[in-house]
């Protein structure tokens, strides 16, 4: 399988053995992933001016960017974090258990908290914080709603879900 694994300026991803990284996905310079994660088709990951950092079991879906700000904000993503399809990471940090709908924009030094919640389509304006149970929506971003009890339980179902197809089409493509 053929994967677009990029070394930059001397440094090169580290990517843990049990991560998928589609053949379509680039991974750039300064970024570790971290185990049972996964960078999805025709997604690119660039830490070419800072840092990104990628957790555990961790899923960035098909067409996300991620990239980081030269010097002042690198990106972090934690464990168990559902990134879904072509949003755009910059430079912002999304904390352990948080959840991105899909077509997002989160910016320099925005933080979506463990638990968070950010609706498809939302723009997370640079230095906004989604805390804990909230759920945040719109263009830019506010606070719609707390999430309920189920829903705050079942956010890193979708991250589980994830972890597992990874490991099949891992098999599949390897």
């Amino acid at each position: 399988m053929t994967k677009n694994i990029i070394n930059f300026k001397g440094i090169t991803p580290e990517i843990h053995e049990t991560a998928f990284v589609a053949p379509s996905a680039d991974v750039i310079g300064d970024v570790v992933i971290g185990e049972g994660s996964s960078i999805w088709f025709n997604c690119v990951v660039r830490g070419d001016v800072n840092t990104i950092r990628i957790g555990k079991r961790s899923n960035i879906q098909d067409g996300t960017v991620i990239h980081v700000s030269n010097g002042t904000h690198p990106a972090n993503v934690g464990d168990d974090v559902l990134v879904g399809h072509n949003c755009i990471i910059h430079g912002c940090t999304l904390e352990n258990g948080s959840f991105v709908g899909m077509g997002t924009t989160v910016l320099d030094g925005a933080v979506v908290e463990s638990g968070g919640m950010l609706a498809a389509g939302a723009l997370l304006t640079p230095g906004k914080v989604v805390p804990s149970g909230q759920l945040w929506g719109g263009s830019p971003a506010k606070y719609l709603r707390d999430l309920t009890p189920e829903q705050q339980e079942n956010l890193t179902s979708g991250a589980e879900h994830y972890a597992e197809l990874a490991k099949v089409y891992k098999d599949e493509l390897e």
